[in-house]
Formats: structure tokens, C-alpha cells, sequence
């Protein structure tokens, strides 16, 4: 029998008259097939993978496994529609934490209609992905078997500012997630979760270093999904930390260059994470409990106030009209981005650019030149 994922985080949600993904008990995931051209590069997406000699095996664990097209009986009610049939990544979690996190700080491609590209750009400016590089989508955080999932709603999760990005990573990790938004996440499981040689951090390097390479695909409005048990880290077992790759209706030919959007988002978001690990106690980013509570639902225990935000202390400053520099690297026009062939806008006195989208201030970064130091 299908019915709705209980620990879907975000898109479109299965109900009367909404259509949206289904479960069976077996383990398969049934997604609807968009009837545009989107659904058409999803299937040949997914199909492409088991044959591509271009993804190793050991990155081929990051995506969901592909079953097929079926036609299932549709959530609304309008009868058999094709739908991809995927791999239930949720299937044997009991209580999961889960964060989507899409990657890139453009989600829409060149080859994108003008009516797309403005849709996605008012998404992009009214959260962090064109500050941080990513944006959370949506998440849920378990705390305990009273008081259940800490879940802000997803309209509320993407439009999180800088500093609420930061501090939900954090918050993810932690053992005193509950609504007060004035007590310092504890990352209590920060080790176990984003260290270790199978955590989060160690699996976000080896997609890295995959697409440092790559030039195959390019993904925009990809995300990557980030799970574990907080029970199993609390009795001091695997929590069963794991990421994979979602969503690719977006996805367009690499014609031998390589995605330095989705590796700009991808460093980003490895250098915050990173930052938790190296100082976990250290949680320097200060939200107030009485900021306006309009975009946000009753029980979700974050605060997103963008008009009061202004700065940051990764260095972002919040002007809505113009966002212009962050410690990541990303330079961007909010009006529109059109000065260079990523929309990307450097400061040449302090930065090196590239064709790539990705601007690196060599003065902090070391490592390599896609933004991690």
C-alpha cells in the first residue's frame, strides 16, 4: 500500500488533492514525473548513472538507487501517472534527523526560460544561497520521544539568513535542541556526526574531490540530504551519518567544464561544517528570540527577522539591495546577475576570479582555489 513519506522534509507533499511522493512498505520511493522537459532529464539523469564510466562506484553511493519509471495511482486523485521510482532513503530510520540542503548560489541554468530564471533568482536573493553558496530547503531535528521533531516550516527554512544557517548546522548536532533560541547549541554529537572517517565531513570531501574533476554534468537546485539517529549517538552507537544527492530536473550537459557553482556551494558548505568540528563550544552567532515571527511557523524554535539582519560574522552584509561580499567568496549583484558568464562580480583588488563563479581571497585560502581553507 503507498502513502505519504512520514519524514519528508521538503517539496511538494502527498495529501487530498496535492500531489506529491509516495512510500510502499518494500522500500521504493515514488516520486512524480514532472511532464515537462524536467521529468524527461531526470529519467535519462538516472538511467544514465548505472552506465556512465565517468562516476566511479565509490561516488555512485551518493545517489538514491534508480528502479525505473512506474504508473502509480496519483496522491490527488487524478489517476495513474508515471512517477520515478527511487530508492526510500528514509526506509529503516526511526526517528531520522534531516537537513535538505541545496547547493549552488544560482539554482537556475543559462539555458533556463527568463520567467525561470527570475522565479529561482527572488528564491535565491531572499535566503543564503547567494551569501553562503547553499540554502537549507527544509529539516527536521529530533529531540526526544516527548517532545518529538523540531521542524520549522518549509517556507521558513529557506529563507533562513546567514547567521540562522550557521547556527541550525550547529543546532543539528546538539544535544539541547529544544525552543530557546538564547541557549548555545552544545554539539554534542558533532564528532560523531560530521567527524570521523565515515561522517558527514569525511563523505562531503569525497564528493569534492569527485567534482574538482568532473565535467560531465552540471546540477542546479541539487540537493544534498544530510541524515542520522540521534538515539543511536546518544547510546554511543553509529548514528549512521550519510549524505546522498537529490533532486536533478535540472541537470545539463558538463561540455568539459567543470560545475563550479554546485563546488562553490559543495566547499561552502564543507568550511562551515568544518568550523563546528574545529571548535564545537564556539558558537559565536547571537539570535533574537523577539525578531519577527511572520515567516515562521508557531513550534519551529528559529527566528528570521531579514530585515534587522544586517551583518554577520562571517561577513556578509545584509543589504538586500546589494549583497557584496562573504568569507566564502561569492560576489553578487542582488539586482541581477549578468557581469559575468556566472553572475558573479569580483573585487580585482582583493580577489581572484575565474570563469567559474567561484572568487577566492588568497590571502585566507589555502587548501585549493575552490574556497576552503
Amino acid at each position: 500500500m503507498l502513502k505519504a513519506p512520514q519524514h519528508q522534509v521538503a517539496g511538494h507533499e502527498a495529501g487530498i488533492g496535492k500531489l506529491g511522493p509516495l512510500v510502499d512498505e518494500s522500500g521504493r520511493f515514488y516520486k512524480p514525473l514532472q511532464g515537462d522537459e524536467r521529468g524527461a532529464n531526470e529519467v535519462a539523469f538516472y538511467s544514465s548513472l548505472s552506465t556512465n564510466s565517468g562516476i566511479p562506484e565509490h561516488i555512485q553511493r551518493f545517489f538514491p538507487t534508480f528502479y525505473g519509471t512506474q504508473l502509480v495511482e496519483a496522491s490527488d486523485g487524478s489517476g495513474l501517472l508515471p512517477h520515478l521510482v527511487l530508492e526510500d532513503l528514509a526506509l529503516g530510520r526511526v526517528n531520522p534527523s534531516i537537513m535538505d540542503i541545496k547547493i549552488g548560489s544560482r539554482t537556475w541554468a543559462p539555458e533556463a526560460s527568463e520567467k525561470y530564471i527570475q522565479k529561482c533568482l527572488k528564491k535565491d536573493q531572499e535566503s543564503s544561497s547567494l551569501s553562503l553558496g547553499f540554502r537549507i530547503s527544509g529539516l527536521q531535528i529530533y529531540r526526544s520521544k516527548e517532545l518529538g521533531f523540531w521542524k520549522p516550516g518549509k517556507k521558513a527554512a529557506q529563507k533562513l539568513s546567514t547567521e540562522e544557517v550557521k547556527l541550525v548546522l550547529r543546532r543539528f548536532v546538539s544535544s539541547n535542541t529544544l525552543n530557546d533560541l538564547d541557549s548555545r547549541p552544545d554539539c554534542a554529537f558533532a564528532s560523531t556526526v560530521y567527524g570521523g572517517s565515515t561522517g558527514i565531513l569525511s563523505q562531503l570531501l569525497e564528493l569534492k574531490s569527485w567534482f574538482e574533476d568532473q565535467t560531465i554534468f552540471h546540477l542546479y537546485s541539487c540537493s544534498i540530504l544530510v541524515m542520522f539517529e540521534k538515539e543511536l549517538a546518544l547510546k554511543g552507537k553509529n548514528p549512521g551519518a550519510q549524505i546522498k544527492l537529490i533532486d536533478f530536473a535540472h541537470v545539463y550537459e558538463g561540455r568539459g567544464v567543470i560545475d563550479h557553482n554546485f563546488l562553490g556551494g559543495l566547499c561552502s558548505l564543507i568550511k562551515f561544517i568544518s568550523e563546528i568540528l574545529t571548535a564545537p563550544n564556539e558558537c559565536r552567532i547571537e539570535v533574537s528570540a523577539k525578531a519577527d515571527q511572520k515567516n515562521l511557523t508557531a513550534d519551529n524554535g528559529v527566528v528570521a527577522d531579514h530585515k534587522s539582519h544586517t551583518a554577520s560574522d562571517n561577513g556578509v552584509v545584509a543589504d538586500q539591495k546589494n549583497l557584496t561580499v562573504s568569507d566564502n567568496g561569492v560576489v553578487v549583484d542582488q539586482k541581477y546577475l549578468t557581469n559575468s558568464d556566472n553572475g558573479v562580480v569580483a573585487d580585482q583588488k582583493n580577489l581572484t576570479a575565474s570563469n567559474n563563479g567561484i572568487i577566492a581571497d588568497l590571502k585566507k585560502l589555502t587548501d585549493s582555489d575552490n574556497g576552503v581553507s
